[in-house]
């Protein structure tokens, strides 16, 4: 399968926001299997193969829908000037980078059908035969946590642990195998494990 299209002007940028938005508004409906290519090219107003050029499978689609979350989360490039700006907890980076997790974990959460269409589609990514390859560090969230955690000679390796224990407690506190007052603790208890000098 081939890498999917990166736009390259203002107006195939506009076109991918409204791919990402249309799944995710159908994915929040149907959950992933109940979600139709055909019906996330009509949403966003565009043709079958245009999708198929920015987003050659649902499953890239959908991990495409959670970092463009991500983003909007986190104040990112594609986020709309009316969302404004995350919370800011103005304290020390192991506590900004536990809030940080555990505010993204609720707010992907209040959406459950569309968080496991994510989670779902991730699993399915991971597991075909040729992975799309991808460099967590170099992720919103990777950048944002590399950015609390400063200038340490072994700053992406600790991002790469953070942002792979988020996911595990993320994915444990969707499936409900923890609660999600356990996984908040969890993640508080990682970020200080992981983050701290």
């Amino acid at each position: 399968m081939r890498p999917p299209a990166a736009p390259t002007s203002a107006r195939q940028a506009a076109r991918r926001i409204r791919i990402l938005r249309a799944a995710s508004e159908l994915g929040s409906r149907e959950g992933l299997a109940g979600v139709q290519m055909h019906e996330v090219a009509k949403g966003a107003g565009v043709a079958l193969g245009t999708l198929y050029r920015y987003f050659p499978s649902k499953s890239l689609l959908f991990l495409a829908v959670l970092e463009w979350h991500i983003e909007q989360f986190l104040g990112g490039p594609e986020r709309g000037p009316e969302r404004g700006a995350p919370p800011q907890w103005d304290a020390d980076p192991v506590t900004e980078v536990a809030e940080t997790l555990v505010a993204l974990s609720g707010k992907l959460l209040g959406d459950r059908l569309l968080a496991a269409a994510v989670a779902l589609s991730s699993f399915t990514e991971y597991a075909s035969v040729v992975p799309t390859p991808i460099d967590i560090v170099d992720r919103a969230l990777g950048q944002r946590l590399l950015c609390l955690l400063g200038d340490r000679p072994d700053a992406r390796s600790r991002v790469r642990l953070l942002v792979y224990g988020w996911w595990g407690l993320f994915v444990a506190m969707l499936t409900e195998e923890i609660s999600t007052e356990q996984g908040e603790t969890d993640l508080r208890l990682t970020a200080r494990l992981i983050a701290a000098r």
